[in-house]
């Protein structure tokens, strides 16, 4: 595997994306339709799932957070490497507290609800669509008939792994803490409301500190401290509920981190969140035992190596290259998924209300453009060290990124400097997409 240093003077040095010639490339065409496997069906996966299925984790994309064909997809890789390869969870890009809601449900456990529509419906946190969805509840429903036969110990898990939602973490960890270590009660509450003391604004306590008043930052990990001392007692007592509560306080230590960062500017803030959601996941891992493997949803952003993108040039880190990094190559599987053209579920600025935006066509330096002239309009490519080598392949092209806000009329901004073949081990394209279908 080439190096990160590598691929930076590759993007470096390639120039401005906009002043590459636009013109056909037959060769790479015909490349894509020679390897190209058509998606019509679940069936059509076999080579992806024998490819996946032996790795420690495997990363599904999108490069939307509104979009059915990703979530529909994503949903039938799962099944398959959960009922066919043996994976322990799912974790998404979402909040831990209220995500764990339908990991209850998932598994039965009691009082998680009568269906999954009613518990993603209780999702109110903006983007709400992103898992209060039709997608998310048929999937929820068959994980709960798969699990329905197992031991509670071997069930299938469903989590988030954002560092968002961090108010609904804390309702959470207080009660935690008053039913399982009493006495330390009062002292977590007065530590807590060193962050609370705001309004529960999260960014009006962010620039306060920014401005000179004293952070939560230590107070905020004594409470992890605390959790710590008593882990063996906790542990014995209800291991699972330790573990949530755990994740709980973790998330809003990072929270408090992420959103101080986030104040300043530069790349800091983006990768404090991605080492919590890459911890989260590390967690998930040794939690569910020596042979667990998980499966990563989330944005392209995230789960394609960074150091095979303009990402790097600006320190930012993600994902699917700390993974790469700490479990090695071979052990990791990252898929990208993208659209030419279509509708799309975002909203117009954050916390606006969510609508259906139209995609643009893909613009004429991106691989977008590239893959949208093969000959099937559903299909993935699975990507070897021959695609590697292909100077063509290699040349770096802008890649569509569409997040929760989206704007069509500024689409030209959202295209990431990308190597497609070092970024993703396979990539699933769609000529034209439909928008996700949000619970009523």
């Amino acid at each position: 595997m080439k190096n990160t240093f590598y691929y930076l003077l590759i993007i470096l040095f390639s120039g401005c994306l906009n002043a590459q010639e636009n013109k056909e490339e037959p060769n790479l065409i015909e490349l894509i339709n020679k390897k190209s496997i058509e998606l019509n069906s679940a069936n059509d996966l076999n080579a992806l799932i024998e490819a996946a299925g032996s790795k420690k984790l495997v990363l599904l994309g999108e490069s939307t957070h509104g979009t059915s064909e990703y979530y529909t997809w994503r949903a039938e890789i799962s099944k398959r490497l959960i009922s066919e390869k043996d994976f322990s969870f799912i974790v998404v890009e979402g909040d831990w507290a209220s995500t764990y809601n339908l990991n209850n449900y998932v598994k039965n456990l009691p009082g998680s609800g009568s269906s999954a529509h009613e518990v993603v419906s209780a999702f109110n946190r903006w983007p709400e669509w992103m898992w209060a969805n039709e997608e998310i509840t048929e999937l929820a429903e068959w994980m709960r008939k798969f699990n329905d036969n197992l031991p509670l110990e071997k069930k299938v898990g469903f989590y988030g792994m954002d560092v968002y939602g961090q108010w609904e973490a804390m309702e959470k960890l207080i009660a935690y803490v008053e039913a399982e270590i009493p006495d330390k009660f009062d002292d977590i509450k007065e530590m807590l409301a060193c962050f609370t003391a705001y309004g529960y604004d999260e960014w009006q306590y962010a620039r306060a500190v920014f401005e000179g008043s004293e952070s939560c930052e230590v107070h905020l990990k004594s409470i992890i401290e605390i959790l710590n001392e008593r882990s063996d007692d906790l542990k014995i007592a209800d291991n699972k509920r330790y573990f949530n509560a755990k994740q709980n306080a973790l998330v809003l230590k990072n929270a408090e981190e992420y959103y101080r960062l986030a104040v300043r500017g530069g790349p800091d803030s983006w990768n404090s969140r991605v080492y919590h959601m890459n911890y989260t996941v590390q967690r998930l891992l040794d939690y569910h035992g020596e042979d667990a493997k998980g499966i990563v949803w989330a944005h392209n952003t995230h789960i394609g190596d960074a150091a095979a993108t303009s990402m790097i040039q600006q320190d930012m880190v993600n994902i699917g290259h700390l993974t790469r990094q700490e479990f090695g190559r071979d052990n990791v599987f990252l898929v990208g998924f993208s659209t030419y053209t279509g509708t799309v579920i975002a909203g117009i600025q954050w916390g606006a209300q969510m609508q259906v935006m139209n995609i643009p066509e893909g613009r004429p330096e991106s691989f977008e453009h590239i893959f949208n002239q093969a000959d099937k309009n559903s299909f993935y490519i699975m990507f070897d060290e021959n695609d590697r080598g292909n100077e063509e392949f290699m040349k770096v092209r802008g890649h569509r990124a569409i997040g929760v806000v989206f704007n069509p009329a500024h689409e030209a901004r959202n295209y990431v400097p990308t190597l497609l073949p070092e970024r993703y081990d396979a990539f699933i394209f769609f000529k034209q997409t439909k928008p996700l279908h949000p619970v009523n």
